[in-house]
């Protein structure tokens, strides 16, 4: 493992090759969401979808939570803006969740403790939820007269859990626990709170022995696939992603590799 960096909300380890995590590191205060933290949260996106030999991003939280969501401490103005200030506010914080969303490797949440209201919506931007014991979810928001439909969070439960469960959860407010969460689909998995940062890991091995090249596109059809209108669209994203992975390094070796049985060398190229 490579020393983490440490930014002010966040810290940034390498523990592998290919393997990047992000750690929100508010514990005092739950991790909860502040405009540095949706401007440090959209450069180190950035920054990391521009990294050649990144495999896998995980994201979880220090101490007890996930991600509080927004700190309320920085909430009291938010009343007093203008429409246009506030706009802009969200627009900030939207950036920085869409920035996590679109980097070009999968992103894997490790939920240990409360995803609440935009920690929610954060842990929504992941490709992938494991959570322990303790992950718990809720849109926050409607307990504070302000919509559940915040931060992407309206587009995402729908597909993961359907539209009644969805509109259920959005309007009362009330916390899913994870074994709930386990059986909606939010949560892909639920592990013992000492190995969720070990079963992240193990996943992400999955994913990194896998082309590289193989892996974004399929991140890339799926994210695009959930916003094409018809089937015909979809086949035919699918059908450019698989014409232009035959032309490069990876297929050649992995089929050369399984006649020789051994384990093929990846490149992404």
């Amino acid at each position: 493992m490579t020393e983490p960096t440490t930014w002010e909300t966040f810290t940034l380890e390498r523990p592998e090759p290919g393997i990047a995590v992000v750690t929100l590191n508010r514990p005092e205060r739950m991790n909860s969401m502040t405009n540095t933290m949706f401007v440090e949260l959209e450069k180190v996106a950035l920054q990391l979808d521009h990294e050649h030999d990144l495999r896998v991003v995980i994201l979880t939280g220090a101490g007890k939570a996930f991600c509080g969501g927004f700190d309320l401490d920085d909430a009291d103005g938010l009343s007093s803006m203008t429409p246009m200030g506030m706009l802009d506010q969200q627009e900030l914080a939207a950036r920085a969740l869409s920035a996590i969303r679109s980097i070009r490797v999968p992103v894997i949440a490790a939920v240990n403790g409360a995803a609440a209201g935009g920690g929610l919506s954060l842990s929504l931007a992941a490709d992938i939820r494991i959570g322990s014991p303790a992950a718990r979810f809720n849109a926050a928001f409607v307990r504070i007269g302000l919509s559940a439909g915040d931060l992407g969070a309206s587009w995402h439960l729908p597909r993961l859990i359907g539209p009644a469960r969805a509109a259920e959860f959005a309007y009362t407010g009330r916390f899913i626990e994870a074994v709930e969460a386990e059986s909606l689909g939010l949560l892909n998995a639920v592990v013992p709170a000492e190995s969720l940062l070990d079963e992240a890991l193990a996943m992400a091995r999955l994913i990194c022995a896998n082309s590289p090249a193989g892996v974004q596109l399929s991140k890339r059809a799926l994210h695009a696939n959930m916003e094409v209108s018809s089937y015909a669209a979809a086949l035919e994203l699918e059908n450019r992603g698989q014409a232009l992975l035959t032309r490069g390094d990876d297929m050649p070796e992995a089929l050369a590799a399984f006649k020789e049985k051994r384990s093929p060398q990846f490149t992404g190229r």
